[in-house]
């Protein structure tokens, strides 16, 4: 595995354990400074400082939110320091409200070189399902 290829798994590593520890610093830290996200339901926000604002708003929504990357793919482009893959997700949470439940989904993510650190260009959450731990909840992405 070329280094290229370590350097994106620690930057999904390290954005999911920002979320874990609700460590803003490590998480905006790993956008591209013009970077795009894309939570669906018509929210995008472009640009990190606007990207760290609506997460800090949206984890004021959780008492507690576990997230695992469970697989992961990407192509890099070595000579034009960018890329594209997808990368997997659990999350397990406790709302501020005190409902609990699982989301399982993967983002679609862009990647980008800057000044030789692998950051997230853009990343486009993609929920298959969202709902009570016992999986009750229809799937989003059920075939037929």
């Amino acid at each position: 595995m070329s280094s290229s290829r370590f350097a994106i798994t620690d930057l999904t590593h390290l954005y999911a354990d920002a979320v874990v520890r609700r460590d803003a610093e490590q998480w905006a830290a790993t956008w591209a400074p013009d970077a795009v996200w894309e939570l669906g339901k018509g929210r995008r926000v472009e640009g990190r400082e606007a990207i760290l604002e609506l997460w800090n708003s949206a984890m004021d929504g959780f008492h507690a939110v576990v997230q695992n990357v469970v697989n992961s793919t990407a192509t890099l482009d070595e000579d034009a320091g960018t890329g594209s893959g997808r990368c997997y997700i659990m999350e397990h949470y406790v709302r501020a409200d005190d409902t609990r439940g699982i989301l399982l989904a993967h983002y679609d993510d862009e990647y980008t070189r800057v000044d030789d650190t692998w950051l997230f260009a853009s990343r486009e959450l993609i929920v298959q399902y969202s709902g009570p731990r016992d999986l009750s909840a229809p799937f989003q992405n059920a075939w037929g």
